[in-house]
């Protein structure tokens, strides 16, 4: 066959055909709302950079006990908070991580906690006894990244039977 043949058998396969009709649609489409492209990018690149420190830099010993509190945060809240008394809706262990996966790890978990509307949770960074002479570095790290997040109103180390020194309860902004 040949392109003239093919040409000839489907017009007279077509021959009857007629076109469809019908009236047009509208389509009205609602536009999404605006949203800035990058803002989560760059909100995440201001964070990393704020978090980026030596962990050497903070004496924070192995067995030494973590607390801190934003003024807002009232002494009562703390000493709650200390105790135990607020119920852990998550717990993040880090064992096993190095400082910056830990650091992701840290910052996604505390956002979505936060998204969740946990009010409180429990981060593992352990007592750093691996860690020969540099100390403890995730805990060093973690304190570090806890205070400049403003997620965060108060944390402090947890009580023995919840990881002790090694462990954090985190209280979150509402």
């Amino acid at each position: 066959m040949t392109g003239d043949d093919d040409r000839r058998l489907f017009e007279e396969a077509v021959r009857d055909a007629r076109p469809l009709r019908h009236e047009p649609r509208v389509v009205s489409r609602r536009r999404p709302a605006p949203r800035a492209a990058f803002r989560r990018a760059d909100e995440l690149a201001v964070l990393d950079d704020s978090l980026a420190f030596d962990p050497l830099d903070l004496g924070v010993e192995s067995g030494e006990e973590l607390v801190f509190r934003h003024a807002q945060v009232a002494d009562s809240v703390l000493k709650r908070l200390r105790r135990g008394h607020f119920a852990v809706g998550d717990e993040l262990d880090l064992h096993g991580l190095t400082a910056a996966q830990a650091r992701d790890e840290v910052r996604d978990f505390i956002a979505r906690a936060t998204a969740r509307r946990l009010p409180c949770v429990r981060i593992v960074h352990g007592k750093g006894r691996g860690s020969g002479p540099r100390g403890p570095v995730l805990k060093k790290s973690v304190n570090l990244w806890l205070r400049k997040n403003d997620a965060v109103l108060a944390f402090a180390s947890a009580r023995p039977a919840d990881g002790g020194t090694g462990a954090l309860y985190v209280l979150l902004r509402p």
